[in-house]
Protein backbone atom coordinates (compact mmCIF):
# COMPACT_ATOMS: atom_id res chain seq x y z
CA UNK A 1 0.00 0.00 0.00
CA UNK A 2 1.42 3.38 -0.93
CA UNK A 3 1.60 6.10 1.70
CA UNK A 4 -0.90 8.27 -0.18
CA UNK A 5 -3.50 5.49 0.01
CA UNK A 6 -3.30 5.25 3.78
CA UNK A 7 -6.21 7.25 5.16
CA UNK A 8 -6.85 7.05 8.91
CA UNK A 9 -9.34 9.90 9.43
CA UNK A 10 -12.58 10.70 7.58
CA UNK A 11 -15.74 12.67 8.31
CA UNK A 12 -19.06 11.29 7.07
CA UNK A 13 -22.59 12.64 6.83
CA UNK A 14 -24.95 9.67 7.20
CA UNK A 15 -28.70 9.74 6.52
CA UNK A 16 -30.96 6.73 7.03
CA UNK A 17 -34.18 6.15 5.11
CA UNK A 18 -37.62 7.36 6.16
CA UNK A 19 -40.26 4.81 7.07
CA UNK A 20 -42.99 4.28 4.48
CA UNK A 21 -46.54 5.56 5.00
CA UNK A 22 -49.27 3.27 6.23
CA UNK A 23 -52.08 2.73 3.71
CA UNK A 24 -55.63 4.01 4.05
CA UNK A 25 -57.67 1.45 2.11
CA UNK A 26 -61.06 -0.17 2.41
CA UNK A 27 -61.57 -3.67 1.08
CA UNK A 28 -63.55 -3.72 -2.15
CA UNK A 29 -64.29 -6.58 -4.52
CA UNK A 30 -67.19 -8.04 -6.45
CA UNK A 31 -70.24 -8.48 -4.22
CA UNK A 32 -68.41 -6.79 -1.33
CA UNK A 33 -69.10 -3.09 -1.64
CA UNK A 34 -68.39 -2.12 1.93
CA UNK A 35 -65.51 -4.23 3.18
CA UNK A 36 -63.52 -3.31 6.23
CA UNK A 37 -60.18 -1.48 6.38
CA UNK A 38 -57.23 -3.42 4.95
CA UNK A 39 -54.48 -0.81 4.52
CA UNK A 40 -51.02 -2.30 5.03
CA UNK A 41 -48.07 -0.95 7.01
CA UNK A 42 -45.20 1.05 5.57
CA UNK A 43 -41.76 -0.53 5.30
CA UNK A 44 -38.81 0.37 7.50
CA UNK A 45 -36.26 2.87 6.18
CA UNK A 46 -32.78 1.59 5.39
CA UNK A 47 -30.02 1.67 8.03
CA UNK A 48 -26.44 2.89 7.59
CA UNK A 49 -24.35 0.11 9.15
CA UNK A 50 -20.59 0.11 9.78
CA UNK A 51 -19.06 -3.37 9.77
CA UNK A 52 -15.60 -4.60 10.82
CA UNK A 53 -13.49 -6.20 8.08
CA UNK A 54 -10.12 -7.76 8.97
CA UNK A 55 -8.99 -7.59 5.33
CA UNK A 56 -8.99 -3.80 5.30
CA UNK A 57 -6.16 -1.60 6.61
CA UNK A 58 -7.27 1.91 5.67
CA UNK A 59 -10.28 4.23 5.30
CA UNK A 60 -9.18 5.21 1.79
CA UNK A 61 -12.40 3.87 0.22
CA UNK A 62 -14.32 6.58 2.11
CA UNK A 63 -11.99 9.44 1.24
CA UNK A 64 -14.12 10.72 -1.63
CA UNK A 65 -17.51 9.42 -0.46
CA UNK A 66 -18.49 11.65 2.43
CA UNK A 67 -22.31 11.43 2.13
CA UNK A 68 -24.12 8.14 2.69
CA UNK A 69 -27.89 7.96 2.22
CA UNK A 70 -30.06 4.86 2.62
CA UNK A 71 -33.32 4.08 0.79
CA UNK A 72 -36.73 5.05 2.14
CA UNK A 73 -39.19 2.33 3.08
CA UNK A 74 -42.02 1.54 0.66
CA UNK A 75 -45.60 2.61 1.39
CA UNK A 76 -48.19 0.11 2.54
CA UNK A 77 -50.95 -0.96 0.16
CA UNK A 78 -54.25 -2.83 0.08
CA UNK A 79 -54.86 -6.33 1.38
CA UNK A 80 -52.66 -5.54 4.38
CA UNK A 81 -49.59 -5.57 2.16
CA UNK A 82 -46.56 -4.19 3.94
CA UNK A 83 -44.25 -1.88 2.01
CA UNK A 84 -40.74 -3.04 1.21
CA UNK A 85 -38.00 -2.17 3.70
CA UNK A 86 -35.39 0.28 2.45
CA UNK A 87 -32.10 -1.36 1.50
CA UNK A 88 -29.49 -1.09 4.26
CA UNK A 89 -26.11 0.39 3.35
CA UNK A 90 -23.17 -1.59 4.76
CA UNK A 91 -19.83 0.20 5.04
CA UNK A 92 -16.85 -2.05 5.74
CA UNK A 93 -14.15 -0.48 7.91
CA UNK A 94 -10.81 -1.81 9.26
CA UNK A 95 -10.57 -3.27 12.73
CA UNK A 96 -9.52 -0.58 15.16
CA UNK A 97 -11.92 2.04 13.78
CA UNK A 98 -13.24 4.50 16.36
CA UNK A 99 -16.57 6.24 15.66
CA UNK A 100 -17.00 9.72 17.13
CA UNK A 101 -19.80 12.25 17.11
CA UNK A 102 -18.31 15.04 14.99
CA UNK A 103 -19.91 17.85 16.96
CA UNK A 104 -19.16 16.69 20.52
CA UNK A 105 -16.10 14.54 19.64
CA UNK A 106 -17.41 11.90 22.06
CA UNK A 107 -16.57 8.30 21.22
CA UNK A 108 -19.77 6.46 20.25
CA UNK A 109 -18.41 3.02 19.38
CA UNK A 110 -15.22 1.11 18.55
CA UNK A 111 -15.04 -1.71 16.03
CA UNK A 112 -12.42 -4.29 16.99
CA UNK A 113 -13.75 -7.62 15.64
CA UNK A 114 -14.47 -9.02 12.21
CA UNK A 115 -18.19 -8.87 11.41
CA UNK A 116 -18.93 -6.54 14.34
CA UNK A 117 -21.64 -4.08 13.31
CA UNK A 118 -22.74 -0.65 14.45
CA UNK A 119 -25.86 1.12 13.15
CA UNK A 120 -24.63 4.66 12.54
CA UNK A 121 -28.07 5.89 11.44
CA UNK A 122 -31.21 3.88 12.12
CA UNK A 123 -33.95 3.78 9.51
CA UNK A 124 -37.36 5.19 10.45
CA UNK A 125 -40.17 2.80 11.36
CA UNK A 126 -42.94 2.35 8.84
CA UNK A 127 -46.37 3.82 9.65
CA UNK A 128 -49.21 1.51 10.57
CA UNK A 129 -52.02 1.01 8.07
CA UNK A 130 -55.66 1.82 8.83
CA UNK A 131 -56.62 -1.78 9.61
CA UNK A 132 -54.79 -1.40 12.96
CA UNK A 133 -57.19 1.34 14.02
CA UNK A 134 -60.55 -0.38 13.48
CA UNK A 135 -62.73 -0.81 16.56
CA UNK A 136 -66.39 -1.55 17.34
CA UNK A 137 -67.04 2.18 17.42
CA UNK A 138 -64.89 3.07 14.41
CA UNK A 139 -65.25 0.29 11.88
CA UNK A 140 -63.96 2.21 8.85
CA UNK A 141 -61.02 4.38 9.99
CA UNK A 142 -59.91 6.61 7.17
CA UNK A 143 -56.49 7.47 8.52
CA UNK A 144 -53.10 5.77 8.93
CA UNK A 145 -49.74 6.66 10.39
CA UNK A 146 -47.07 8.43 8.37
CA UNK A 147 -43.63 6.82 8.46
CA UNK A 148 -41.05 7.94 11.02
CA UNK A 149 -38.30 10.11 9.55
CA UNK A 150 -34.82 8.64 9.33
CA UNK A 151 -31.82 9.88 11.31
CA UNK A 152 -29.15 12.26 10.10
CA UNK A 153 -25.73 12.50 11.75
CA UNK A 154 -22.21 13.79 11.22
CA UNK A 155 -19.72 11.19 12.38
CA UNK A 156 -15.94 10.99 12.34
CA UNK A 157 -14.06 7.74 11.78
CA UNK A 158 -10.56 7.42 13.21
CA UNK A 159 -8.38 4.41 12.62
CA UNK A 160 -6.11 3.19 15.40
CA UNK A 161 -3.75 0.63 13.92
CA UNK A 162 -4.09 -2.86 15.37
CA UNK A 163 -0.58 -4.31 15.58
CA UNK A 164 1.32 -6.53 18.00
CA UNK A 165 4.41 -4.31 18.14
CA UNK A 166 4.55 -0.54 17.65
CA UNK A 167 7.86 1.15 16.79
CA UNK A 168 8.35 4.34 18.81
CA UNK A 169 11.20 6.80 18.29
CA UNK A 170 12.36 10.20 17.16
CA UNK A 171 12.40 11.01 13.44
CA UNK A 172 15.29 9.36 11.61
CA UNK A 173 15.90 6.77 14.34
CA UNK A 174 15.84 3.92 11.81
CA UNK A 175 12.29 2.64 12.34
CA UNK A 176 11.43 2.35 8.63
CA UNK A 177 14.78 0.67 7.89
CA UNK A 178 14.17 -1.92 10.62
CA UNK A 179 10.65 -2.61 9.31
CA UNK A 180 11.94 -3.02 5.76
CA UNK A 181 14.60 -5.51 6.89
CA UNK A 182 12.58 -7.82 9.17
CA UNK A 183 9.32 -7.70 7.18
CA UNK A 184 8.39 -7.53 3.51
CA UNK A 185 7.02 -4.01 3.94
CA UNK A 186 8.51 -1.32 1.71
CA UNK A 187 8.28 1.96 3.65
CA UNK A 188 9.79 5.15 2.30
CA UNK A 189 13.36 5.54 3.61
CA UNK A 190 15.50 8.67 3.32
CA UNK A 191 18.08 10.59 5.33
CA UNK A 192 15.80 13.36 6.56
CA UNK A 193 13.23 13.79 9.29
CA UNK A 194 9.55 12.86 8.87
CA UNK A 195 10.13 10.59 5.90
CA UNK A 196 7.28 8.54 7.34
CA UNK A 197 4.04 10.53 7.52
CA UNK A 198 1.65 7.59 7.78
CA UNK A 199 1.92 4.34 9.76
CA UNK A 200 3.36 1.37 7.89
CA UNK A 201 2.51 -2.24 8.72
CA UNK A 202 4.66 -5.29 8.19
CA UNK A 203 4.35 -8.98 9.06
CA UNK A 204 7.40 -10.39 10.86
CA UNK A 205 8.03 -14.04 10.04
CA UNK A 206 9.19 -15.96 13.10
CA UNK A 207 10.25 -19.55 13.68
CA UNK A 208 7.99 -22.44 12.63
CA UNK A 209 5.96 -20.25 10.24
CA UNK A 210 4.61 -18.11 13.08
CA UNK A 211 4.12 -14.40 12.52
CA UNK A 212 3.36 -11.14 14.30
CA UNK A 213 2.48 -7.66 13.05
CA UNK A 214 4.77 -4.66 13.49
CA UNK A 215 3.76 -1.02 12.88
CA UNK A 216 6.17 1.79 12.04
CA UNK A 217 4.63 4.86 13.69
CA UNK A 218 5.70 8.32 12.41
CA UNK A 219 8.47 9.85 14.52
CA UNK A 220 7.78 11.61 17.81
CA UNK A 221 9.00 15.11 18.57
CA UNK A 222 8.93 16.89 21.91
CA UNK A 223 5.50 18.44 22.42
CA UNK A 224 3.74 15.79 20.33
CA UNK A 225 1.21 15.20 23.12
CA UNK A 226 0.13 18.83 22.71
CA UNK A 227 -0.29 18.32 18.98
CA UNK A 228 3.06 19.69 17.77
CA UNK A 229 4.47 18.19 14.59
CA UNK A 230 1.96 15.56 13.55
CA UNK A 231 1.01 15.10 17.20
CA UNK A 232 -2.20 13.20 17.84
CA UNK A 233 -2.32 11.92 14.26
CA UNK A 234 0.22 9.24 15.16
CA UNK A 235 -0.08 8.94 18.95
CA UNK A 236 -3.52 7.34 18.68
CA UNK A 237 -2.03 4.46 16.66
CA UNK A 238 0.22 3.51 19.58
CA UNK A 239 -2.84 2.86 21.78
CA UNK A 240 -3.69 -0.37 19.95
CA UNK A 241 -0.20 -1.97 20.08
CA UNK A 242 0.29 -4.56 22.80
CA UNK A 243 4.09 -4.09 22.93
CA UNK A 244 6.12 -0.93 22.32
CA UNK A 245 9.60 -1.14 20.82
CA UNK A 246 11.52 2.08 21.49
CA UNK A 247 14.19 2.73 18.88
CA UNK A 248 17.07 5.00 19.91
CA UNK A 249 20.12 5.40 17.61
CA UNK A 250 23.53 4.53 19.03
CA UNK A 251 24.87 7.97 18.02
CA UNK A 252 22.27 9.80 20.16
CA UNK A 253 23.85 12.32 22.61
CA UNK A 254 22.15 10.59 25.57
CA UNK A 255 20.28 7.33 24.99
CA UNK A 256 18.61 7.23 28.41
CA UNK A 257 17.46 10.85 28.09
CA UNK A 258 15.95 10.23 24.65
CA UNK A 259 14.06 7.24 26.01
CA UNK A 260 12.70 9.33 28.91
CA UNK A 261 11.53 12.07 26.52
CA UNK A 262 9.69 9.51 24.40
CA UNK A 263 8.17 7.97 27.50
CA UNK A 264 7.10 11.37 28.80
CA UNK A 265 5.28 12.20 25.54
CA UNK A 266 3.33 8.95 25.82
CA UNK A 267 2.58 9.64 29.49
CA UNK A 268 1.22 13.11 28.73
CA UNK A 269 -0.93 11.83 25.88
CA UNK A 270 -2.35 8.80 27.68
CA UNK A 271 -0.89 7.44 30.95
CA UNK A 272 -2.38 4.01 30.19
CA UNK A 273 0.26 3.59 27.46
CA UNK A 274 2.88 3.08 30.18
CA UNK A 275 1.17 -0.17 31.19
CA UNK A 276 2.26 -1.79 27.92
CA UNK A 277 5.29 -4.04 27.61
CA UNK A 278 8.37 -2.01 26.59
CA UNK A 279 11.70 -2.86 25.01
CA UNK A 280 14.52 -0.57 23.83
CA UNK A 281 16.45 -1.36 20.65
CA UNK A 282 19.62 0.68 20.20
CA UNK A 283 19.80 1.00 16.44
CA UNK A 284 22.80 1.74 14.18
CA UNK A 285 25.00 -0.12 16.69
CA UNK A 286 27.33 -1.27 13.90
CA UNK A 287 28.98 2.14 14.46
CA UNK A 288 30.12 0.96 17.92
CA UNK A 289 33.20 -1.18 18.48
CA UNK A 290 33.20 -3.76 21.29
CA UNK A 291 34.91 -1.45 23.77
CA UNK A 292 32.41 1.39 23.22
CA UNK A 293 29.53 -1.04 23.46
CA UNK A 294 30.75 -2.38 26.82
CA UNK A 295 31.14 1.16 28.20
CA UNK A 296 27.65 2.01 27.01
CA UNK A 297 26.22 -1.13 28.61
CA UNK A 298 27.65 -0.17 32.00
CA UNK A 299 26.01 3.28 31.73
CA UNK A 300 22.67 1.95 30.53
CA UNK A 301 22.47 -0.73 33.23
CA UNK A 302 22.62 2.08 35.80
CA UNK A 303 20.25 4.46 34.01
CA UNK A 304 17.54 2.22 32.55
CA UNK A 305 14.96 0.02 34.29
CA UNK A 306 13.84 -1.67 31.07
CA UNK A 307 15.40 -4.35 28.83
CA UNK A 308 17.47 -3.21 25.85
CA UNK A 309 19.25 -4.74 22.87
CA UNK A 310 21.90 -3.55 20.40
CA UNK A 311 20.83 -3.98 16.77
CA UNK A 312 21.85 -2.87 13.30
CA UNK A 313 19.32 -3.14 10.48
CA UNK A 314 21.92 -2.41 7.79
CA UNK A 315 24.52 -4.86 9.11
CA UNK A 316 21.82 -7.41 10.10
CA UNK A 317 23.12 -7.58 13.68
CA UNK A 318 20.97 -8.62 16.65
CA UNK A 319 17.79 -8.99 14.59
CA UNK A 320 17.08 -12.63 15.45
CA UNK A 321 17.68 -11.87 19.12
CA UNK A 322 15.24 -8.95 18.79
CA UNK A 323 12.57 -11.18 17.22
CA UNK A 324 13.07 -13.80 19.94
CA UNK A 325 12.66 -11.20 22.67
CA UNK A 326 9.54 -9.66 21.07
CA UNK A 327 7.95 -13.07 20.57
CA UNK A 328 8.65 -13.91 24.21
CA UNK A 329 7.03 -10.63 25.34
CA UNK A 330 3.99 -11.10 23.11
CA UNK A 331 3.38 -14.60 24.42
CA UNK A 332 4.27 -14.06 28.06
Amino acid sequence: MTEGNFVDYVKLHVTSGNGGKGSVHLHREKYITKGGPDGGDGGRGGHIILRGNSNMWTLHHLKFKRHLRAEHGGHGSKSRSTGADGTDIYVDVPLGTVIRDTESQNIIFEITETGQEYIAAEGGMGGRGNWHFKSPTNQTPRYAQPGVEGQEHDITLELKILADVGLVGFPNAGKSTLLSVITSAKPKIADYEFTTLKPNLGIVEYRDFQTFVMADIPGIIEGAAEGKGIGHRFLRHIERNSTLLFLVPADAPDIAEQYEILLDELRRYNPDLLDKERLIAISKSDMLDDELKQELQVELDEQLNVSYLFISSVAQQGLQELKDKLWQMLNA
